[in-house]
């Protein structure tokens, strides 16, 4: 494809469509005018992607149909039903569909971390390589439990939860490169095996286990679906399948990792809030725990029930005004 000659070609058709996507108010006739060239322009991308796809003009030809597009629908506007969809279908339905992906990450995680856990208690040296003696001290002693109570518990949620947000984010991100995902997963399974292993290694096991499960089963399950979740996105440029093109695959998987990093957002607040009010709390141990496994199992059981029930009935993770714009005729 010719694209300057297209672009001159077309280029007219292009420029009238954005006058009338401008206008507050068009005629009868100048709207049948805007859909007769949406439905030109939506098609005009669709050729440019396939036969030339030149970064600019798809960027160009995408804004124009989308403002095109609002013009015609009108802007979504917030809707209570769309945010229960997104809580009861979209959300736990795409992290359902990626459960082989989070549940293999979480499986590596746990077997290197337990691993390092059990080395490193049966040989309590091997800590002097990464700790010094009298760190290891001040772990075991205070620093460990003094961590959770060092802020009050509303700013140890705040803090928490944007801490756990950013890592979650950075590793959906990264997976588009498969690497980092494994680099930045690898530390933190390190350093939870290092610490664990010497507050068992210093018969501290107790108040390690007491103080991580309040908080850190969802934690670290929400950490482990957005890594599973970019490992997925990356895989999708790799290994596309057979009725996608790497660029379709690409953006389909990346679309659903942005609804899971949205619904995490949620998950880590739950998570910072146990970590915050729970973990520290004046209360037995095992009640601690108890409370961050049910809060776990009612995650779990929520994503695997209604994810299952929407997968096989067939729903879609696209929201309301997707569905809207696939609606719409593009020839």
């Amino acid at each position: 494809m010719d694209l300057d000659a297209y672009v001159a070609e077309h280029g007219g058709e292009w420029r009238r469509l954005e006058e009338l996507s401008r206008r507050r108010r068009v005629t009868a006739a100048e709207a049948d005018e805007l859909v007769a060239l949406y439905q030109r322009a939506a098609t005009h991308l669709s050729l440019v992607r396939s036969r030339s796809p030149d970064p600019a003009l798809v960027a160009r030809l995408s804004r124009l149909v989308l403002t095109a597009r609002n013009a015609i629908t009108g802007a979504p506007a917030f809707s209570w039903q769309t945010v229960g969809r997104f809580f009861t279908t979209t959300f736990p339905l795409a992290v359902y569909r990626a459960w082989p992906w989070w549940c293999g990450v979480a499986t590596t995680f746990s077997l290197f971390t337990f691993g390092l856990m059990a080395y490193i208690a049966a040989n309590p040296e091997v800590a002097n390589y990464f700790v010094s003696d009298r760190e290891i001290a001040t772990l075991v002693n205070s620093e460990f439990e003094g961590y959770y109570s060092e802020f009050q518990p509303q700013n140890s949620t705040l803090r928490v939860w944007t801490n756990n947000a950013l890592l979650t984010g950075m590793v959906l991100a990264a997976g588009v490169l498969l690497v980092p995902v494994a680099y930045i997963l690898f530390i933190n399974a390190l350093n939870t095996g290092l610490v664990g292993g010497v507050m068992i290694a210093y018969g501290r096991s107790d108040v390690f286990f007491g103080m991580i499960i309040p908080h850190g089963l969802l934690e670290l399950t929400a950490v482990f679906i957005g890594a599973g979740v970019g490992l997925r996105i990356g895989w999708s440029w790799i290994a596309p399948g057979p009725y996608r093109t790497r660029g379709r695959a690409l953006a389909e998987t990346a679309r659903e990792g942005m609804l899971v990093a949205l619904g995490l957002v949620v998950v880590l607040l739950v998570s910072g809030l146990l970590e915050g009010f729970v973990t520290p709390a004046p209360i037995p141990m095992l009640l601690k725990d108890l409370v961050g496994a049910l809060v776990w199992g009612a995650f779990l059981t929520y994503i695997v029930v209604l994810g299952r029930r929407a997968a096989h009935r067939g729903e879609s993770t696209a929201l309301p005004e997707d569905q809207t714009e696939a609606a719409l005729p593009t020839s």
